[in-house]
């Protein structure tokens, strides 16, 4: 018999064995979920023939009808050596026409930090992936810096070696960069190395199909989780004859020179070339991002034809196998998919295999038509791009509801049938209208030459929700940047025009869209305006080369900014008003303020700030002055510090410092607001009357004139080698400035109602004292200047009452804080104050020829935005950390599609080893070329060998002592530039060397150059971290003076160890031997191998590979 405890525990187990139930329930649901969540396209890139740059190029040439063929270019091959008319014949291309890309033999190597010397030997294919991906992410307004270090995957369909072959005719054109120029898996590898990307990255090769293959391998990533973002597509570049003479002799080329997809006159395919990119993400992320979704993933299948009638044959059962999976994983049915991007090559035996088993999967007898598209007719057939070109124009044509047209199509192929079926291929541009209560949905089909077919389904994006009404700013600030000047005057050109387009993007929209997503380089313009055509004239200006108030132009740099805390008297009635009604954040700092307040002052803060009546200045009162400036100041600090600007140093005058103090976090703000309102209740309470007055002489002078009243009054404030204040009994302060007035020397009253900072203030001390110790006071954590001594004040103290004592009553000495701030470094004073008075006083106490940024933030009878928003604009231009997002996150703001970067590209091409087409008997090789190349070689070898430029150290020590610097600068800029193979160096001698390209193995080289012709030792590292031109030169001549060690061995390289080549930052360097091992690693050599590198006496002996460590950019950069 079950007692009743034993019942207990009965219905206990019960309960926990359903509630672990419903737990495994909304697992398997969330899981189900994940599995089939869609997948957003949420940017595009792409490079097509036809000069198809962007995806609305491309719908252009699509609704167009562009026929994108054209000859093959002279410069991939001597394609009149080859042709003939006769099929089969070996040797021989069946056409002269193709689709390709222009200028392939340009790249901006400098952009992504790569030495021409190594883009030469880069396969085009990784440097047309390397835009694309940056140009898709910037489609897709992510900055493509920001992904550093995130699980952002890349999946790329590669399958061409035509490098190889165009470039490798033997042992003499094989250098280090053979391997990470040649290998397919550096495509997708460049871009995780440039980006640092620490997802899946894979290349994928199934031929023909291998990007479509790339995109559903990416969205599978996805909804498993092991990646959050993705970069997938691929890339084909035509670089040899080899495949097109193969296909020839196969008889799948076309003669004609066009694709003819089911067209009955159809003769086979067209070879073409291009790159497309998409960036995906799950819907879920893309939503919560804010992201534009483009289109949606929802379903896609892979299968191979196994054994058919052919290994390169097309597998109808195969086809719809695959369909019928695609379909199913995205829970569509067929009826619903009105359009199917087919792989349509326009081959005889192809398009009825595809067309009927198309049919037999989305065949019906009635209903809307289902139009097969084939964008092979265009520009023939990208190879490993092509399911990403059918994919990108599938999303096009579901986001513009309409369907370009197939061209060159004449009549329907004889073997096909579409009889069943409401198939159609459309000929014009169709209309594709919503169907009543749905989406539209498309499929794309891409079939590998190996048997690897790919099948995806895509549906129409729902639109983006209509932006919430919300507080308006009355303006906007567009940063525009760029790695150099050309670069940047083309950047300003597309905002320009896009400002200009006929749409209804708001400005707002564009300029959040320019801010956070793109990355920020050295050469910068910020833009204010109120309107579009406001901001494209000032754009306009500045291609002019004319000024404009409302545009910043400069180049960037580590810019850290001090924030300048204005004093007691620069208050007024109605500060800050249309700040407070317009901007979140600092109204609801305002606010905290007022309710700390609220307690302390004898009326509300905002009626002091904002009375009801004009001619209400209470607000001047001293009891409610500082608090009131205090509140203001603070708000003003917080909104920048929202902003990402992010006080580098504080500095405040007289009762500014007590706010400085606040805002470094030497204490709290309860503290701050209540110690402020109490300093002002003693100082108004117990100051004698008095008053004060600035005199424009130097302060030796006013010291000497008052040294016999030091009693009744004193030097207030040292502002200036020519600015001082005195403070004291009035008739004295009166009797000195007449005085002054009558020699020449111009002075001013102080409408200030107590007399700060001289011995008036005696009375003060002991009841500050006191209430300051009921302070907690805390060590700053931003460094605070400190107007007792002009210097820093100790970084691990806490300011004490005894402080604030001294502070009161002693001499304010501003201007030594600001040349202690100078000295330092700092460049950039930003016065956080209801009003610049402190801007002037700065400037002069700094160097005549100072660059300094000297910047507002409030300025009286001016709209507060027409003063904060160019200061925005100057501080980002001059390179200071701005927060994009920041700036705009109490605002509804929407990402817009913005032109990309425009690459500033050089010509980076070495023409292909000449291909000779022989009339040797079939299966008989010519012995000619191998005669040439071996001839040849000995030559090449020879030729990489060079004198040296660096002169020896008998030659170098000989020169005046003046000139061995510059001299050896000079003579080291020329061995740079031999390595680098480029001129990129002269960008600047105090660039960083791995900033101009220079890797590892090139600090070998360099290194071994300059200890062979001086005998001075010399390390690795020396070359890199921040090492620069005249550094390196600089270092080695102190070497020389003071006979560091003649030049022995080289160091010793250990043996290489597993070590991944990542990313390091400026401050980081790393020894010689560390960097000599992961070279070992990244070219696959041996540490024996890398010992002969080490050793070679010349730059020829030594070639180069991939390794940047330090990877150096100029300040006030992004590295991309």
């Amino acid at each position: 018999m079950t007692g009743p405890g034993q019942g207990g525990t009965s219905a206990d187990t019960l309960k926990r064995a359903y509630l672990t139930m419903e737990r495994l329930q909304r697992r398997i649901e969330e899981y189900e979920r994940a599995r089939s969540e869609p997948i957003a396209v949420v940017g595009v890139g792409c490079r097509f023939p036809g000069g198809v740059t962007d995806t609305e190029t491309y719908w252009q040439l699509l609704v167009n009808g562009v026929d994108a063929i054209r000859d093959i270019p002279a410069d991939r091959w001597d394609n009149a050596a080859f042709y003939d008319e006769e099929q089969g014949k070996p040797g021989v291309i069946n056409t002269r026409s193709g689709g390709f890309l222009d200028r392939i033999d340009r790249f901006d190597h400098d952009f992504f930090g790569i030495s021409r010397r190594e883009a030469l030997a880069m396969d085009p294919h990784q440097r047309l992936t390397l835009e694309v991906a940056w140009e898709a992410l910037e489609n897709a307004g992510q900055a493509p810096t920001a992904l550093a270090g995130s699980r952002t995957g890349v999946f790329m369909g590669v399958a061409s070696s035509d490098h190889v072959t165009a470039r490798i005719r033997g042992p003499e054109d094989v250098t280090a960069y053979t391997s990470s120029g040649a290998a397919l898996s550096f495509i997708p590898g460049r871009i995780a190395y440039l980006l640092d990307l620490r997802g899946p990255n894979v290349a994928v090769d199934t031929a023909c199909s291998s990007s479509l293959v790339a995109v559903h391998q990416a969205c599978q990533s996805l909804r498993s989780g092991e990646c959050d973002t993705a970069l997938a597509g691929g890339v084909n570049v035509v670089l040899s004859p080899v495949l097109l003479i193969s296909q020839s002799q196969f008889g799948s080329v076309s003669r004609q020179g066009r694709a003819k997809s089911f067209s009955d006159d159809a003769d086979g395919y067209v070879r073409g070339e291009g790159c497309g990119i998409v960036v995906l993400k799950r819907l879920s992320d893309a939503v919560r991002d804010g992201d534009q979704v483009l289109a949606l993933v929802r379903g896609g299948a892979v299968n191979q034809d196994g054994r058919s009638s052919g290994i390169t044959a097309p597998n109808g059962a195969a086809q719809r196998e695959v369909y019928r999976a695609a379909l199913a994983a995205s829970g569509v049915e067929p009826h619903q998919v009105g359009l199917i991007e087919t792989h349509g090559t326009g081959t005889r035996l192809g398009d009825p295999i595809e067309a009927e088993s198309l049919a037999d999967v989305y065949g019906r007898p009635t209903g809307s038509p289902v139009y097969l598209g084939a964008v092979k007719t265009n520009f023939g057939h990208l190879e490993a791009a092509a399911g990403a070109a059918g994919l990108i124009k599938a999303a096009l044509c579901l986001a513009h509801g309409e369907i370009p047209p197939n061209l060159h199509f004449t009549r329907l192929n004889t073997n096909i049938s579409f009889a069943g079926t409401t198939f159609t291929v459309p000929t014009q541009v169709t209309a594709w209208p919503e169907p009543e209560g749905g989406r539209r949905f498309a499929a794309v089909s891409s079939f590998g030459l190996s048997g690897t077919n790919a099948h995806l389904i895509l549906q129409q994006a729902d639109p983006a929700p209509a932006p919430a009404p919300d507080e308006r700013r009355p303006a906007s600030v567009l940063p525009l940047s760029a790695r150099t000047e050309t670069a940047l005057e083309e950047l300003a050109r597309r905002y320009r025009d896009r400002l200009r387009a006929p749409d209804d993007t708001p400005l707002a929209d564009l300029c959040h869209s320019a801010g956070t997503g793109r990355a920020h380089f050295r050469h910068r313009l910020a833009a204010v305006g109120a309107d579009r055509e406001e901001v494209a004239a000032r754009l306009d200006a500045f291609l002019r080369g004319d000024g404009d108030p409302g545009l910043v132009h400069d180049e960037a740099e580590d810019t850290d900014v001090v924030f300048l805390f204005t004093g007691q008297g620069a208050q007024r009635p109605g500060m800050t008003a249309r700040l407070y009604q317009t901007q979140p954040t600092f109204r609801r700092t305002l606010d905290t303020c007022a309710e700390i307040l609220r307690p302390l002052l004898g009326r509300p803060l905002l009626s002091v700030l904002f009375p009801a009546d004009p001619a209400d200045t209470r607000i001047n009162d001293t009891a409610y002055a500082q608090p009131a400036t205090f509140a203001v100041e603070y708000a003003t600090a917080q909104l920048w510090r929202s902003w990402g600007v992010e006080p580098a140093a504080v500095l405040g005058h007289s009762f500014g410092e007590c706010v400085a103090a606040c805002v470094a976090g030497a204490m709290s703000l309860e503290d701050g607001l209540a110690f402020t309102v109490e300093r002002a209740r003693i100082i108004e309470q117990f100051c004698k009357p008095g008053t004060m007055a600035a005199v424009f002489a130097p302060e030796a002078e006013v010291a000497a004139r008052i040294a016999d009243d030091l009693d009744r009054i004193s030097i207030a404030a040292v502002n200036g080698p020519a600015n001082t204040t005195i403070s004291g009994e009035r008739d004295l302060v009166e009797e000195i400035c007449a005085e002054f007035t009558a020699r020449g020397i111009t002075t001013k009253p102080l409408h200030i109602a107590s007399a700060g900072h001289s011995p008036l203030m005696d009375p003060v001390l002991d009841p500050l004292r006191k209430a300051a110790r009921r302070i907690a006071f805390k060590a700053p954590a931003v460094p605070l200047v400190s107007n007792v001594t002009g210097g820093l004040w100790p970084w691990d103290q806490a300011p004490d009452a005894e402080h604030w004592c001294r502070h009161v009553r002693r001499t304010v000495r501003f201007a030594d804080g600001v040349r202690t701030l100078h000295d330092l470094g700092y460049r950039a004073f930003l016065e956080v104050g209801p009003a610049p008075t402190l801007l002037g006083l700065v400037s002069d106490a700094l160097p005549p020829d100072h660059d300094d940024l000297l910047l507002p933030s409030l300025r009286p009878r001016t709209d507060d935005w027409e003063v904060l928003l160019p200061t925005v604009a100057a501080l980002y231009a001059r390179g200071a950390t701005v927060d994009w997002a920041g700036f705009d996150r109490d605002y509804t703001r929407a990402r817009t599609v913005l032109p990309t970067y425009p690459f500033d590209p050089t010509d980076c091409w070495e023409p292909p080893r000449p291909w000779h087409r022989t009339e040797a008997p079939a299966g008989t090789a010519s012995e000619a070329p191998r005669q040439e190349a071996a001839t040849a070689a000995p030559a090449r070898r020879r030729g990489r060998r060079r004198n040296s430029p660096i002169p020896t150290a008998e030659e170098l020590l000989g020169l005046p002592e003046a000139e061995r610097l510059p001299t050896l600068t000079e003579q080291f800029l020329r061995a740079v530039q031999h390595v680098l193979g480029s001129a990129s160096a002269s960008a600047g001698l105090d660039e960083p060397l791995t900033g101009l390209g220079l890797d590892s193995l090139m600090a070998v080289e360099l290194r071994n150059d300059l200890q062979n012709r001086l005998n001075v030792t010399l390390q690795i590292t020396d070359f890199l971290g921040g090492a620069t031109i005249r550094s390196v030169a600089r270092t080695v001549l102190d070497r020389l003076a003071s006979g560091d060690g003649t030049s022995g061995p080289a160091e010793e390289t250990p043996r290489a160890h597993p070590s991944p080549i990542r990313r390091r930052r400026r401050s980081e360097e790393r020894a010689a031997a560390d960097v000599l091992a992961e070279l070992g690693e990244a070219s696959g050599g041996t540490a024996d191998a890398l010992a002969q590198l080490g050793e070679a006496d010349a730059p020829g002996g030594i070639a180069d590979v991939p390794a940047r460590p330090g990877d150096e950019r100029p300040s006030g950069e992004d590295r991309p």
